[in-house]
C-alpha cells in the first residue's frame, strides 16, 4: 500500500499558520487603560458626605470636578462653551454673498470691456442695460438671467454664480457636494434631480409609517454615491439628513432681513432654474415632519471677520447645535440625566479624542462605583454609602491617622497585639516586628518561591529569604466596652469641627472592627438630645440648627452600653466643644438653658461619678479655647480621675485613636 503524504509537512504547516493583523486603535474602551482608582474616588466622595453632602450629590460633584489627571464634566463643558464662543466670534455668514458679488462684478466688468470694443447700436443698448442694474446683487443676477452675454469670460463668470448657488444649497444638506459637483455637467445635475425625487418618495413613505426596507435598499443601490456616511437604514439616513437640514434652516434664520430677501431671490437661479430649490424645499419639509424635535426655528449670531459659504455655515450651525447638546449633557441638570447621554463620537469631533477619553473614563468611574457595591438604596429611596464603602473609607481615614500617630512616635495601628492570643491571621515580616513566626506558612512560602523559579527538587534543602518570613498576628486578651460620645451641636459645624469629628469616629470604628474585634464600640451623638448611631449614619449626618449640649443624656446611654458587657473594661471617650447646656428630664424631655443651669451641671457630674464608680477609663477631648469649658472639664477630670486632651482640629483623630491604643496597652 503506497505511503500517504504527511499532513505535518512544512507546506502544510505554512498553510495552517494563522496570521495576525494589527490595526490602529479606533476608540471604545481602551484595553490597555490602567484600572480605575476607585479608592481615591471613594475617599473624595466620603469627604463630601462627611461634610454634609448626600452620597448622590457627592458622586455628582466628583464627576463634575474630576480627579487628578482626569478632567471632570465642568472643565469639559467649559472647553465646549469656549469653542462655541470662538466659532461665533471668528466667523460670519457673508461668504457666499461676497463670492457671488465678486463674480457678478467680474462678469459686468468683462462685459463692459467687450461692449466698448463693439460699435453697433445693440452694444450701446446693452451698455445702458448693464449700467442701470439694480444695486441689489440678487436683483441684478435675476435681471441678467436672460441677458445675452457678448464676452465669453463674462458669460463664464455669470454661470459660475448659478453653479455656485446650486452647489452651496446642496452642500447645506449633503456633505461634500460643493467639491463633488465642481465643473459638473448636465448629466451630473440630472443625477442630483433624480436622487432628490427618489429621496422625497422614500421620506414620504417613511413618514406614513410604511416599511421602507426594500425601498431604502433600492435607493442606496441607485444613489449611494451621494451618501459617503453609508447609513444602514432609513432611520439613520433621516437622522443625518435632518440635522443638516435643520442647520440649513438655522442658517436662513440667522441672516438679516435683507440677506434673506437676497437669498430667496438668488436661490431661484441655482443651476439656472427654480427646480432645485423646489426639490430641496420638499425634502426639508419631509425631514421636518420626521424630526420635529430638532431646533428648526433657532438662530445663531456670528460677529467675526472670517466669512463662510452657505454650506460651510450650515456645517458650523450643525457644530453649534452639537456643542449645545454636549454642553447640556455635561451639565447633567435635566430630569433623568445620565453620563451615558454624552455622545463620545461628537465630543471627539468637537474637542479631540483626549476629551472623549476623559468622558469615557468618567462614565466607567461612575459605573464601577455602582457595580462594585459602594452605594445602596435605602428605605427612603435615596442613595447611601454601603457597608463596603464605609469599610473602604474607614481604611483610608485610619491609614491617614496612623501616619500621624507614627510621626508622633505612637504605635503603628497595623499591630494587632503584643504576644497575646493569635488572631488567626498572618502577614509578611517587617523590620521591628516582635510577633512569633508562623513556621508552616514561612516554609510554604519558600517552597512555592523555589518551585516558581524551577530550582526546587527532592532532597534539596529549603532556603529561606527575608521575604518568605510570615508572622502570626496576635490580639490582646482583654476586652473593652468602648463608648465614643461625639458632640453634634451646631457649634461643631460653625467652628469647622464637624468633619474631623466624623473622621475620628470612622477611624476608631475601623480600628476596632478590624484589629480589636473583641472590643465593643458604641457611638453616641449628642446635641440637644442624645442617641446611639452607627458609623454609616454618622458619616451622612447633616448639621442642624440645634442649640444644646446634652452630655447628661449621652452619659446615660453610655452606661447602658457598658452594662451589656460586665466583664469588659469600660472606656468612655468624649469629644465636645461646649459646656453642658441641656439635660434629660424624668419625663423624657430635654431641658435646655444657657448659660449652663446648675441642675444641668449637677446631673451631668452625677453621671460622670457613676461611670467612675463603674471603673470606666474616661478621656475628654476638649475642642476650642472656651475658658468656661476648660474650667469645667479640668475640674471634672480631677474629680473622676480622667484625662483631658486638648488637640487641634486636625489632630483630633490621632488623639482619640492614640488614647484608645494607649489604654489598650495598659490593659
Amino acid at each position: 500500500m503506497p505511503e500517504q503524504p504527511s499532513d505535518t509537512g512544512p507546506a502544510n504547516n505554512r498553510r495552517n499558520f494563522h496570521r495576525s493583523r494589527y490595526e490602529r486603535y479606533r476608540g471604545g474602551p481602551d484595553p490597555l487603560a490602567p484600572p480605575l482608582d476607585l479608592r481615591e474616588a471613594l475617599d473624595e466622595i466620603g469627604a463630601d458626605v462627611m461634610a454634609g453632602s448626600s452620597p448622590r450629590r457627592a458622586l455628582r460633584e466628583l464627576l463634575r470636578r474630576g480627579t487628578p489627571g482626569l478632567r471632570g464634566l465642568d472643565e469639559l463643558r467649559e472647553r465646549i462653551n469656549r469653542r462655541r464662543n470662538e466659532l461665533r466670534k471668528s466667523r460670519n455668514l457673508d461668504g457666499t454673498f461676497d463670492e457671488i458679488r465678486e463674480l457678478l462684478e467680474n462678469a459686468v466688468l468683462e462685459e463692459r470691456k467687450q461692449l466698448a470694443r463693439d460699435l453697433d447700436d445693440d452694444a450701446r443698448f446693452a451698455e445702458m442695460q448693464i449700467g442701470n442694474l439694480p444695486p441689489s446683487t440678487a436683483a441684478a443676477v435675476s435681471e441678467l438671467s436672460d441677458y445675452r452675454w457678448r464676452s465669453p469670460k463674462a458669460r463664464e463668470d455669470f454661470e459660475k454664480i448659478r453653479d455656485l448657488l446650486g452647489r452651496e444649497l446642496l452642500e447645506q444638506r449633503f456633505a461634500g457636494m460643493k467639491e463633488a459637483l465642481q465643473g459638473a455637467g448636465e448629466a451630473d445635475r440630472q443625477a442630483i434631480t433624480d436622487m432628490l425625487s427618489d429621496l422625497n418618495e422614500l421620506l414620504a413613505q417613511h413618514n406614513r409609517g410604511e416599511d421602507t426596507t426594500d425601498s431604502f435598499a433600492g435607493f442606496m443601490t441607485e444613489h449611494g454615491q451621494f451618501f459617503p456616511e453609508n447609513p444602514r437604514n432609513t432611520e439613520e439616513l433621516v437622522e443625518s439628513l435632518a440635522k443638516r437640514s435643520a442647520a440649513a434652516q438655522q442658517f436662513y434664520n440667522s441672516l438679516s432681513a435683507e440677506q434673506r430677501a437676497e437669498l430667496d431671490q438668488l436661490a431661484q437661479q441655482a443651476f439656472g432654474s427654480s427646480d432645485l430649490m423646489n426639490a430641496l424645499a420638499s425634502v426639508d419639509g419631509q425631514l421636518r415632519a420626521a424630526r420635529p424635535e430638532l431646533d428648526w426655528d433657532g438662530a445663531q449670531g456670528f460677529s467675526g471677520d472670517q466669512p463662510m459659504g452657505m454650506g460651510e455655515a450650515a456645517a458650523a450651525m450643525a457644530d453649534l447645535a452639537e456643542l449645545d447638546e454636549l454642553s447640556e449633557a455635561m451639565s447633567q441638570q435635566y430630569a433623568g440625566a445620565d453620563l451615558a447621554d454624552i455622545d463620545l463620537d461628537a465630543l471627539a469631533r468637537q474637542l479631540g479624542e483626549d476629551a472623549a477619553v476623559d468622558a469615557r473614563t468618567l462614565q466607567r468611574l461612575e459605573q464601577e462605583l455602582r457595580d462594585q457595591g459602594f452605594f445602596e438604596r435605602g428605605a427612603d429611596g435615596e442613595l447611601h454609602l454601603s457597608p463596603k464603602a464605609m469599610r473602604q473609607l474607614g481604611q483610608s481615614v485610619l491609614a491617614d491617622i496612623a501616619d500621624r500617630l507614627t510621626g508622633r512616635g505612637e504605635r503603628a495601628t497595623r499591630l494587632s497585639g503584643r504576644l497575646g492570643e493569635p488572631s488567626g491571621a498572618t502577614r509578611e515580616w517587617a523590620f521591628g516586628d516582635t510577633e512569633p513566626w508562623d513556621v508552616p506558612r514561612t516554609i510554604t512560602n519558600a517552597v512555592v518561591r523555589d518551585a516558581g523559579t524551577g530550582r526546587f527538587s527532592r532532597g534539596r534543602p529549603v532556603q529561606l529569604t527575608v521575604g518568605d518570613v510570615a508572622i502570626t498576628e496576635t490580639e490582646a486578651r482583654s476586652q473593652a466596652a468602648v463608648a465614643l460620645l461625639v458632640d453634634t451641636s451646631f457649634s461643631m459645624e460653625m467652628e469647622g469641627r464637624w468633619t474631623p469629628m466624623k473622621r475620628t469616629a470612622i477611624a476608631l470604628n475601623q480600628l476596632i472592627s478590624t484589629r480589636f474585634r473583641t472590643d465593643e464600640l458604641q457611638i453616641i451623638a449628642f446635641g440637644r438630645e442624645a442617641r446611639t448611631i452607627d458609623v454609616g449614619e454618622l458619616a451622612g449626618l447633616s448639621p442642624r440648627m440645634e442649640q444644646g449640649t446634652n452630655l447628661h443624656h449621652a452619659l446615660l446611654l453610655a452606661q447602658r452600653h457598658l452594662r451589656r458587657f460586665p466583664h469588659a473594661t469600660p472606656v468612655v471617650l468624649i469629644v465636645t466643644d461646649g459646656e453642658p447646656t441641656a439635660h434629660l428630664e424624668p419625663s423624657g424631655d430635654a431641658f435646655f438653658y444657657y448659660p449652663p443651669h446648675p441642675q444641668t451641671i449637677g446631673l451631668t457630674v452625677a453621671e460622670l461619678d457613676h461611670l467612675s464608680r463603674m471603673g470606666a477609663q474616661i478621656t475628654v477631648f476638649r475642642l476650642g479655647d472656651d475658658p468656661g469649658l476648660a474650667m469645667f472639664i479640668d475640674r471634672v477630670a480631677r474629680r473622676v480621675g480622667g484625662r483631658v486632651v486638648a488637640p487641634d482640629v486636625d489632630g483630633l483623630g490621632a488623639a482619640v485613636v492614640g488614647d484608645y491604643l494607649r489604654g489598650r496597652r495598659e490593659r
